[in-house]
Protein backbone atom coordinates (compact mmCIF):
# COMPACT_ATOMS: atom_id res chain seq x y z
CA UNK A 1 0.00 0.00 0.00
CA UNK A 2 1.50 3.39 -1.47
CA UNK A 3 0.85 6.54 1.14
CA UNK A 4 1.99 10.01 -0.62
CA UNK A 5 3.27 12.17 2.09
CA UNK A 6 1.63 13.16 4.71
CA UNK A 7 1.27 16.98 5.60
CA UNK A 8 1.66 17.04 8.95
CA UNK A 9 2.68 20.30 11.16
CA UNK A 10 4.76 19.48 13.81
CA UNK A 11 5.22 22.06 16.53
CA UNK A 12 8.90 23.36 16.75
CA UNK A 13 9.83 20.31 15.28
CA UNK A 14 12.95 22.16 13.97
CA UNK A 15 14.25 23.54 16.53
CA UNK A 16 13.07 20.39 18.53
CA UNK A 17 15.59 18.96 21.06
CA UNK A 18 16.37 14.99 21.76
CA UNK A 19 17.32 13.74 24.30
CA UNK A 20 20.71 11.62 24.19
CA UNK A 21 20.70 8.40 23.39
CA UNK A 22 24.02 5.71 25.06
CA UNK A 23 24.32 2.28 24.56
CA UNK A 24 24.30 -0.22 27.50
CA UNK A 25 23.80 -4.09 27.74
CA UNK A 26 21.23 -5.77 30.46
CA UNK A 27 22.78 -8.77 31.40
CA UNK A 28 20.19 -12.00 31.85
CA UNK A 29 21.04 -15.84 32.62
CA UNK A 30 23.49 -17.39 30.05
CA UNK A 31 22.54 -20.66 30.28
CA UNK A 32 23.11 -22.12 26.70
CA UNK A 33 23.00 -25.91 24.85
CA UNK A 34 26.77 -25.75 23.60
CA UNK A 35 26.41 -28.11 20.85
CA UNK A 36 22.49 -28.38 19.63
CA UNK A 37 23.09 -31.16 16.75
CA UNK A 38 25.00 -33.41 19.63
CA UNK A 39 22.71 -32.39 22.51
CA UNK A 40 19.92 -33.08 20.48
CA UNK A 41 21.32 -36.28 18.72
CA UNK A 42 22.03 -38.18 22.36
CA UNK A 43 18.44 -37.51 23.17
CA UNK A 44 17.00 -38.60 20.61
CA UNK A 45 18.91 -41.81 20.61
CA UNK A 46 17.72 -42.02 24.12
CA UNK A 47 14.05 -41.46 23.94
CA UNK A 48 11.71 -44.28 24.33
CA UNK A 49 9.94 -44.27 20.65
CA UNK A 50 8.19 -46.97 19.24
CA UNK A 51 9.77 -49.13 15.80
CA UNK A 52 9.72 -46.46 12.92
CA UNK A 53 11.04 -48.85 10.36
CA UNK A 54 10.01 -47.63 7.15
CA UNK A 55 7.39 -45.52 8.64
CA UNK A 56 6.94 -41.98 7.41
CA UNK A 57 7.52 -39.70 9.86
CA UNK A 58 5.84 -35.60 10.08
CA UNK A 59 8.36 -32.81 11.92
CA UNK A 60 6.10 -29.75 12.24
CA UNK A 61 8.08 -26.13 11.62
CA UNK A 62 6.21 -22.96 12.67
CA UNK A 63 6.48 -19.30 11.71
CA UNK A 64 8.38 -18.18 14.87
CA UNK A 65 12.46 -17.70 14.07
CA UNK A 66 14.50 -20.06 16.56
CA UNK A 67 17.84 -19.99 16.74
CA UNK A 68 19.75 -23.02 14.86
CA UNK A 69 16.57 -23.78 13.12
CA UNK A 70 18.25 -25.63 10.30
CA UNK A 71 20.50 -27.66 12.46
CA UNK A 72 18.03 -28.66 14.39
CA UNK A 73 15.65 -29.80 11.83
CA UNK A 74 18.69 -31.50 10.08
CA UNK A 75 19.85 -33.08 12.95
CA UNK A 76 15.76 -34.70 13.19
CA UNK A 77 16.07 -35.58 9.85
CA UNK A 78 19.29 -37.46 10.16
CA UNK A 79 18.19 -39.26 13.62
CA UNK A 80 14.95 -40.27 12.29
CA UNK A 81 16.37 -41.68 9.20
CA UNK A 82 19.00 -43.63 10.94
CA UNK A 83 16.31 -45.38 13.19
CA UNK A 84 14.63 -46.61 8.86
CA UNK A 85 11.96 -43.74 9.15
CA UNK A 86 11.21 -41.33 6.34
CA UNK A 87 10.79 -37.88 7.14
CA UNK A 88 9.50 -34.95 6.14
CA UNK A 89 8.61 -31.08 7.06
CA UNK A 90 5.28 -29.71 7.31
CA UNK A 91 4.64 -26.10 8.04
CA UNK A 92 2.24 -26.13 10.86
CA UNK A 93 1.56 -22.23 11.82
CA UNK A 94 -2.13 -22.07 11.68
CA UNK A 95 -3.07 -19.17 9.24
CA UNK A 96 0.25 -17.39 8.84
CA UNK A 97 1.75 -17.25 5.54
CA UNK A 98 -1.84 -15.95 4.66
CA UNK A 99 -2.78 -19.44 5.30
CA UNK A 100 -2.02 -20.79 2.14
CA UNK A 101 0.32 -23.64 0.91
CA UNK A 102 2.54 -21.60 -1.00
CA UNK A 103 2.69 -18.66 1.51
CA UNK A 104 3.64 -21.09 4.56
CA UNK A 105 6.19 -22.44 2.32
CA UNK A 106 7.60 -19.10 1.84
CA UNK A 107 7.35 -18.38 5.57
CA UNK A 108 10.06 -21.62 5.73
CA UNK A 109 11.90 -20.44 3.58
CA UNK A 110 12.73 -17.20 5.18
CA UNK A 111 13.91 -18.99 8.08
CA UNK A 112 16.61 -20.93 5.82
CA UNK A 113 14.00 -24.06 6.16
CA UNK A 114 14.38 -25.85 2.46
CA UNK A 115 14.72 -29.10 1.07
CA UNK A 116 18.26 -28.94 0.69
CA UNK A 117 19.45 -27.61 4.10
CA UNK A 118 17.61 -29.97 6.08
CA UNK A 119 17.69 -33.13 3.76
CA UNK A 120 14.49 -33.66 3.86
CA UNK A 121 10.69 -33.23 1.82
CA UNK A 122 8.83 -30.08 2.52
CA UNK A 123 4.96 -30.96 2.28
CA UNK A 124 3.18 -27.81 2.84
CA UNK A 125 -0.84 -28.45 1.98
CA UNK A 126 -3.44 -26.61 3.35
CA UNK A 127 -6.00 -29.71 3.60
CA UNK A 128 -7.29 -30.41 7.26
CA UNK A 129 -9.24 -33.56 8.53
CA UNK A 130 -11.52 -33.42 12.03
CA UNK A 131 -10.10 -35.69 14.17
CA UNK A 132 -11.31 -34.79 17.93
CA UNK A 133 -14.05 -32.54 19.38
CA UNK A 134 -14.50 -30.79 22.66
CA UNK A 135 -16.68 -30.67 24.84
CA UNK A 136 -18.84 -28.10 23.41
CA UNK A 137 -18.97 -30.10 20.04
CA UNK A 138 -16.01 -28.04 19.01
CA UNK A 139 -14.18 -29.83 15.98
CA UNK A 140 -10.99 -30.13 16.29
CA UNK A 141 -8.82 -30.61 13.10
CA UNK A 142 -5.00 -31.66 11.98
CA UNK A 143 -3.19 -31.59 8.84
CA UNK A 144 -4.46 -34.05 6.88
CA UNK A 145 -0.74 -34.94 5.49
CA UNK A 146 0.24 -35.55 8.99
CA UNK A 147 -2.20 -37.41 10.53
CA UNK A 148 -2.20 -39.51 7.40
CA UNK A 149 1.55 -40.35 8.39
CA UNK A 150 2.63 -43.12 10.92
CA UNK A 151 3.77 -40.59 13.21
CA UNK A 152 4.28 -37.04 14.49
CA UNK A 153 7.11 -35.11 15.82
CA UNK A 154 6.29 -31.58 17.62
CA UNK A 155 8.53 -28.86 17.39
CA UNK A 156 8.56 -26.05 18.72
CA UNK A 157 9.55 -23.34 20.76
CA UNK A 158 7.91 -23.34 24.53
CA UNK A 159 7.69 -19.68 25.95
CA UNK A 160 5.19 -17.14 27.49
CA UNK A 161 2.01 -16.29 25.22
CA UNK A 162 1.55 -12.96 23.61
CA UNK A 163 -2.18 -12.99 24.53
CA UNK A 164 -3.04 -15.13 27.49
CA UNK A 165 -1.76 -16.82 30.59
CA UNK A 166 -2.11 -20.09 31.82
CA UNK A 167 0.12 -23.45 32.62
CA UNK A 168 0.33 -24.17 28.73
CA UNK A 169 1.28 -21.01 26.73
CA UNK A 170 3.02 -21.32 23.66
CA UNK A 171 4.66 -24.36 22.78
CA UNK A 172 4.16 -28.26 22.11
CA UNK A 173 0.32 -28.39 23.02
CA UNK A 174 -0.64 -25.20 21.00
CA UNK A 175 1.47 -26.09 17.96
CA UNK A 176 -0.68 -29.42 18.58
CA UNK A 177 -4.12 -27.43 18.62
CA UNK A 178 -3.31 -24.72 16.45
CA UNK A 179 -0.24 -25.01 14.42
CA UNK A 180 -1.61 -28.47 13.17
CA UNK A 181 -5.07 -27.21 12.72
CA UNK A 182 -3.87 -24.84 10.21
CA UNK A 183 -6.10 -22.12 9.53
CA UNK A 184 -9.22 -23.91 9.85
CA UNK A 185 -8.39 -25.18 13.00
CA UNK A 186 -7.45 -21.79 14.08
CA UNK A 187 -10.39 -20.47 13.22
CA UNK A 188 -12.38 -22.68 15.61
CA UNK A 189 -10.36 -22.85 18.14
CA UNK A 190 -10.06 -19.04 18.09
CA UNK A 191 -13.87 -19.02 17.70
CA UNK A 192 -13.39 -19.24 21.70
CA UNK A 193 -12.38 -16.01 23.51
CA UNK A 194 -8.63 -15.59 23.88
CA UNK A 195 -9.56 -14.73 27.51
CA UNK A 196 -10.24 -18.39 28.07
CA UNK A 197 -7.36 -19.82 26.29
CA UNK A 198 -5.73 -21.12 29.39
CA UNK A 199 -8.52 -23.27 29.46
CA UNK A 200 -9.22 -24.55 25.69
CA UNK A 201 -5.60 -25.08 24.57
CA UNK A 202 -4.83 -27.84 27.50
CA UNK A 203 -8.54 -29.11 26.75
CA UNK A 204 -7.99 -29.24 22.70
CA UNK A 205 -4.82 -30.53 23.13
CA UNK A 206 -5.77 -33.45 25.34
CA UNK A 207 -8.51 -34.29 22.48
CA UNK A 208 -6.16 -34.19 19.92
CA UNK A 209 -3.19 -36.13 21.86
CA UNK A 210 -5.24 -38.74 21.92
CA UNK A 211 -6.49 -39.00 18.18
CA UNK A 212 -3.44 -37.86 16.77
CA UNK A 213 -0.28 -39.87 16.04
CA UNK A 214 2.14 -38.39 17.93
CA UNK A 215 5.69 -39.69 18.21
CA UNK A 216 6.97 -37.15 20.40
CA UNK A 217 7.49 -33.64 21.37
CA UNK A 218 10.82 -31.53 21.01
CA UNK A 219 10.53 -28.09 22.77
CA UNK A 220 13.18 -25.46 23.20
CA UNK A 221 14.09 -22.38 25.08
CA UNK A 222 15.48 -19.10 23.65
CA UNK A 223 17.64 -17.33 26.31
CA UNK A 224 17.43 -13.88 26.38
CA UNK A 225 20.68 -13.52 23.94
CA UNK A 226 18.77 -15.46 20.73
CA UNK A 227 20.62 -18.93 21.69
CA UNK A 228 19.09 -22.03 22.86
CA UNK A 229 19.02 -22.35 26.28
CA UNK A 230 17.70 -25.97 26.83
CA UNK A 231 16.41 -28.68 24.32
CA UNK A 232 13.56 -31.43 25.57
CA UNK A 233 12.58 -34.13 24.07
CA UNK A 234 9.72 -36.15 25.47
CA UNK A 235 6.82 -38.96 24.38
CA UNK A 236 3.61 -38.05 24.14
CA UNK A 237 2.37 -38.91 27.58
CA UNK A 238 5.90 -36.40 28.82
CA UNK A 239 4.70 -33.26 26.76
CA UNK A 240 1.58 -32.08 29.23
CA UNK A 241 3.32 -32.57 32.67
CA UNK A 242 6.69 -31.49 30.82
CA UNK A 243 6.27 -28.33 28.97
CA UNK A 244 4.26 -27.51 32.47
CA UNK A 245 7.52 -27.36 34.32
CA UNK A 246 9.49 -26.41 30.87
CA UNK A 247 7.37 -22.90 31.01
CA UNK A 248 7.98 -21.77 34.19
CA UNK A 249 11.55 -21.72 33.32
CA UNK A 250 11.12 -19.86 30.12
CA UNK A 251 9.55 -17.45 31.93
CA UNK A 252 11.99 -17.16 34.51
CA UNK A 253 14.67 -16.54 32.14
CA UNK A 254 12.87 -14.40 29.43
CA UNK A 255 14.69 -11.49 28.67
CA UNK A 256 12.93 -7.69 29.34
CA UNK A 257 13.08 -4.72 29.76
CA UNK A 258 14.72 -3.56 33.37
CA UNK A 259 12.95 -0.05 33.56
CA UNK A 260 9.23 0.16 35.20
CA UNK A 261 8.74 3.18 33.93
CA UNK A 262 9.16 4.38 30.13
CA UNK A 263 8.07 7.47 27.75
CA UNK A 264 8.56 6.24 24.96
CA UNK A 265 9.72 2.96 23.69
CA UNK A 266 10.98 2.84 20.37
CA UNK A 267 11.11 -0.44 18.04
CA UNK A 268 13.19 -0.63 14.81
CA UNK A 269 11.21 -3.61 13.61
CA UNK A 270 8.36 -5.56 14.57
CA UNK A 271 7.71 -9.16 12.57
CA UNK A 272 6.24 -12.53 12.82
CA UNK A 273 10.12 -14.06 13.25
CA UNK A 274 10.19 -12.18 16.59
CA UNK A 275 6.71 -12.47 17.88
CA UNK A 276 3.50 -14.11 17.34
CA UNK A 277 2.00 -10.13 17.66
CA UNK A 278 5.06 -8.61 15.93
CA UNK A 279 6.44 -7.23 19.33
CA UNK A 280 6.19 -9.23 22.02
CA UNK A 281 3.74 -7.61 25.20
CA UNK A 282 6.10 -9.39 27.83
CA UNK A 283 8.56 -7.60 26.79
CA UNK A 284 6.69 -4.31 25.47
CA UNK A 285 3.93 -4.19 28.31
CA UNK A 286 1.18 -3.28 25.62
CA UNK A 287 -0.95 -6.20 24.46
CA UNK A 288 -4.39 -6.03 21.89
CA UNK A 289 -5.97 -9.05 23.48
CA UNK A 290 -7.16 -7.43 26.44
CA UNK A 291 -5.81 -10.11 28.86
CA UNK A 292 -4.08 -9.29 31.96
CA UNK A 293 -0.66 -9.93 33.52
CA UNK A 294 1.20 -7.80 30.78
CA UNK A 295 1.48 -4.62 32.68
CA UNK A 296 5.30 -5.82 34.71
CA UNK A 297 5.91 -1.94 32.90
CA UNK A 298 4.72 0.98 32.10
CA UNK A 299 5.43 2.49 28.71
CA UNK A 300 3.36 5.82 27.63
CA UNK A 301 4.26 5.87 23.73
CA UNK A 302 4.97 3.44 21.17
CA UNK A 303 6.93 4.32 17.94
CA UNK A 304 7.54 1.06 15.79
CA UNK A 305 9.92 2.02 12.80
CA UNK A 306 9.34 -1.01 10.05
CA UNK A 307 8.49 -4.23 9.42
CA UNK A 308 11.18 -7.17 9.09
CA UNK A 309 11.35 -8.67 5.52
CA UNK A 310 11.42 -12.20 7.13
CA UNK A 311 7.69 -10.93 8.07
CA UNK A 312 6.92 -10.29 4.44
CA UNK A 313 4.49 -8.21 5.24
CA UNK A 314 2.68 -9.14 7.97
CA UNK A 315 2.59 -6.41 10.66
CA UNK A 316 0.41 -7.95 12.85
CA UNK A 317 0.80 -5.66 16.53
CA UNK A 318 0.99 -2.32 14.77
CA UNK A 319 -1.81 -1.59 16.77
CA UNK A 320 -0.16 -1.72 20.03
CA UNK A 321 2.16 1.41 18.44
CA UNK A 322 0.91 5.04 18.88
CA UNK A 323 3.32 5.64 15.76
CA UNK A 324 4.78 4.65 12.77
CA UNK A 325 5.84 5.58 9.70
CA UNK A 326 4.71 5.82 5.56
CA UNK A 327 7.81 2.96 4.94
CA UNK A 328 6.34 0.53 7.43
CA UNK A 329 2.64 1.28 5.69
CA UNK A 330 4.13 1.06 2.23
CA UNK A 331 5.74 -2.67 3.36
CA UNK A 332 2.38 -4.14 4.51
CA UNK A 333 0.99 -7.06 2.76
CA UNK A 334 -2.68 -5.75 4.38
CA UNK A 335 -3.82 -9.45 3.39
CA UNK A 336 -1.35 -11.26 5.33
CA UNK A 337 -2.06 -9.08 8.16
CA UNK A 338 -5.76 -8.96 8.17
CA UNK A 339 -5.28 -13.21 7.45
CA UNK A 340 -3.83 -13.74 10.88
CA UNK A 341 -6.29 -11.23 12.81
CA UNK A 342 -8.96 -12.35 11.61
CA UNK A 343 -8.64 -15.80 12.47
CA UNK A 344 -7.35 -14.51 15.84
CA UNK A 345 -10.38 -12.40 16.62
CA UNK A 346 -7.78 -9.63 17.92
CA UNK A 347 -8.45 -7.34 15.63
CA UNK A 348 -6.90 -4.38 17.07
CA UNK A 349 -3.36 -5.84 16.31
CA UNK A 350 -4.27 -4.77 12.81
CA UNK A 351 -5.26 -1.32 13.33
CA UNK A 352 -3.23 1.52 12.29
CA UNK A 353 -1.31 4.18 14.64
CA UNK A 354 -0.38 7.63 13.96
CA UNK A 355 1.58 7.96 10.24
CA UNK A 356 3.91 10.18 10.15
CA UNK A 357 6.62 10.52 7.37
CA UNK A 358 9.95 10.38 8.92
CA UNK A 359 11.62 8.94 12.12
CA UNK A 360 12.10 12.14 13.56
CA UNK A 361 8.46 13.43 13.49
CA UNK A 362 7.51 10.23 15.01
CA UNK A 363 9.82 10.62 18.16
CA UNK A 364 8.90 14.06 18.44
CA UNK A 365 5.35 13.47 18.85
CA UNK A 366 6.08 10.34 20.96
CA UNK A 367 7.90 12.10 23.77
CA UNK A 368 5.56 15.34 23.28
CA UNK A 369 2.68 12.91 24.06
CA UNK A 370 4.46 11.59 26.55
CA UNK A 371 4.70 14.68 28.61
CA UNK A 372 8.68 14.80 29.74
CA UNK A 373 9.97 17.32 32.17
CA UNK A 374 11.97 18.77 29.24
CA UNK A 375 12.35 16.70 25.93
CA UNK A 376 15.60 16.57 26.74
CA UNK A 377 14.93 14.62 29.71
CA UNK A 378 12.09 11.64 28.22
CA UNK A 379 12.97 8.24 29.32
CA UNK A 380 13.38 7.26 25.42
CA UNK A 381 14.33 3.60 25.01
CA UNK A 382 15.26 2.19 21.39
CA UNK A 383 15.40 -1.70 20.98
CA UNK A 384 15.91 -3.44 17.35
CA UNK A 385 13.20 -5.74 18.25
CA UNK A 386 11.62 -7.79 20.99
CA UNK A 387 14.25 -10.43 20.69
CA UNK A 388 16.98 -8.00 20.92
CA UNK A 389 16.97 -6.93 24.22
CA UNK A 390 20.06 -7.71 25.38
CA UNK A 391 22.09 -4.80 24.07
CA UNK A 392 19.47 -1.64 23.63
CA UNK A 393 19.91 2.63 23.74
CA UNK A 394 18.18 4.45 26.40
CA UNK A 395 18.21 8.24 26.90
CA UNK A 396 20.95 9.85 29.50
CA UNK A 397 17.55 10.16 31.74
CA UNK A 398 18.42 6.61 32.90
CA UNK A 399 21.79 6.82 33.43
CA UNK A 400 21.38 7.84 37.42
CA UNK A 401 19.45 4.56 38.10
CA UNK A 402 21.30 2.72 36.15
CA UNK A 403 24.93 3.39 37.68
CA UNK A 404 26.33 0.52 40.04
CA UNK A 405 23.59 -1.91 39.43
CA UNK A 406 25.31 -5.03 38.74
CA UNK A 407 22.47 -6.00 35.17
CA UNK A 408 23.57 -2.78 33.58
CA UNK A 409 26.66 -2.66 31.49
CA UNK A 410 27.11 1.30 30.34
CA UNK A 411 29.36 1.67 26.87
CA UNK A 412 30.39 5.16 26.35
CA UNK A 413 28.91 8.35 26.82
CA UNK A 414 25.67 9.82 26.03
CA UNK A 415 25.39 11.37 22.18
CA UNK A 416 23.13 12.88 20.17
CA UNK A 417 20.74 11.47 17.79
CA UNK A 418 22.06 11.42 14.37
CA UNK A 419 19.33 12.19 11.56
CA UNK A 420 19.64 11.82 7.73
CA UNK A 421 18.78 14.62 5.41
CA UNK A 422 15.81 12.39 5.06
CA UNK A 423 14.89 12.57 8.61
CA UNK A 424 15.79 8.98 9.29
CA UNK A 425 17.73 7.60 11.86
CA UNK A 426 21.24 6.96 10.65
CA UNK A 427 22.17 4.18 12.64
Amino acid sequence: MRLEKVEVIVPGLESFVFPRMVTIDQHFCKDAVEDVSSELTAQMAAAALPDIAGKSIAITAGSRGIPHVVEAFATIVRSLRERGAAPFIIPAMGSHGKGTAEGQAAVLEHQGITETSIGAPIRSATEVVPVATMADGTPLYCDKLAQQSDGIVVFNKIKPHTSFRGDWESGLVKMIVIGLGKRQGAEMVHGHSILNFSQIIPEAGRALLAATPILCGIGVVENAYNDLARIDVMTPDEIFPREKEILVYAKDILGRLLFPEIDVLIVDEIGKNFSGTGMDPNVSGRTTSGHPGFDTIAVKKIFVRAVSPASQGNANGIGAADFTTLRLVDAMDFTSTYTNTITSRVSDSARLPMILNNDREAMALAIRGSFPATSEKARVVRIANTKAIHSIQVSEAFLPEIEGRAEFTVHGDPSPIDFGADGNLTD
